[in-house]
């Protein structure tokens, strides 16, 4: 069974999850935000979800907070692209990105 304090411990949020919720917050607020608030915020929370030693917590925001997975989206684009849309999502943005690209450099397109 557990005491108290233990319970206490675990009842309170994590960075991770308060700076997820900030951020969604952030992303959905009706006024102007300041640019540099916003982006301390999303880097404060790039480092946190990069740290973040439970798999399962990470997964928990991910999961609930849209503007928290697109950021992990965005840091992991690199090594898995875009690991949390479903596929036909994903390879109609990698097809309308080919497309802007190949527009914008003015040569003809695939």
């Amino acid at each position: 069974m557990k005491d108290s304090k233990t319970a206490r411990r675990t009842a309170q949020p994590t960075a991770l999850a308060v700076l997820a919720h900030l951020l969604e917050r952030l992303e959905r607020s009706p006024t102007p935000i300041d640019p540099h608030q916003y982006r301390d915020v999303a880097r404060r929370l790039s480092v946190a979800m990069l740290a973040e030693p439970d798999p399962a917590a990470l997964e928990a925001v991910l999961g609930s907070l849209p503007a928290a997975a697109e950021l992990w989206e965005n840091l992991q684009y690199a090594h898995a692209g875009l690991c949390r849309q479903d596929l036909d999502s994903a390879l109609a943005a990698e097809a309308r990105a080919r497309r802007a690209i190949t527009a914008a450099r003015g040569s003809p397109a695939r």
